[in-house]
């Protein structure tokens, strides 16, 4: 394994691709154990051979893109970690995609906890500052497609009572506002959802306090819409995560 690696490595390192006697004498190995090797490699799509010469395949071309994406989804973890700490909220990471809500990344400690998920977070968009961040980035024809397969319904007695009162809501939205809900979608609970959009694709970061903290909420949702402001042009937020 450790020598299929070393050669998978030497590949990677000639982007015009090498023949099986330079890629041995670049990873000392002796060339008949090289060409199994590397017919091993090429059978298995690590690396493809094209007129003696030896390239990364689709298999291992497969595994950097994952590599990537790992490592952008652990920088997007400690960023939320560190704003987590110094606002002294959970932070919650969302996007809409495939036509769904989906809470990517929850930064929390057990001394500033996270709202309980106690109904689906995709199902009751209307609810909470996520999903009406998220819905109020849609266009009219994708809102209304949302709502038709998850219906408004009453969360709290503070929740919006029918999606007419929704979406009439939604268009009185500024785009690059915040969007604060009070106790709608859990009761003892106020959040703040500032919206990210990157090409196509509707994102947000959110925040969420006890309601009896309620006061510092607009000074918190500040706090955080100028961190992802002075991030947000970097690779440390990536909406493909």
């Amino acid at each position: 394994m450790q020598r299929a690696m070393r050669l998978l490595e030497a590949v990677a390192e000639h982007e015009h691709g090498a023949p099986a006697k330079q890629l041995a004498r670049e990873t000392g190995l002796a060339l008949p154990t090289a060409y199994h090797l590397l017919r091993t490699l090429v059978f298995e799509g690590y690396l493809r051979r094209d007129k003696g010469l030896f390239f990364l395949g689709e298999a291992a071309e497969r595994l950097g893109s994952s590599g990537a994406r790992q490592k952008r989804r652990s920088t997007v973890v400690d960023t939320l970690a560190d704003w987590r700490d110094a606002i002294g909220a959970p932070v919650y990471y969302a996007m809409y995609r495939d036509g769904e809500i989906e809470v990517v990344c929850v930064s929390d400690t057990p001394g500033i906890p996270a709202v309980e998920e106690w109904a689906d977070f995709r199902e009751t968009g209307h609810a909470h500052a996520i999903g009406q961040c998220l819905l109020a980035q849609l266009d009219e024809e994708a809102r209304r497609d949302h709502l038709d397969r998850h219906p408004v319904q009453s969360i709290t007695p503070y929740t919006v009572r029918d999606s007419h009162s929704l979406l009439r809501r939604l268009e009185r939205m500024r785009r690059m506002d915040p969007v604060t809900e009070r106790q709608e979608y859990a009761l003892g609970t106020v959040c703040a959802a500032i919206p990210i959009t990157v090409g196509t694709t509707a994102a947000t970061m959110a925040i969420s306090l006890p309601a009896h903290q309620a006061d510092r909420l607009p000074a918190a949702t500040q706090q955080l819409q100028h961190a992802v402001g002075r991030l947000l042009g970097s690779l440390a937020i990536s909406i493909s995560i």
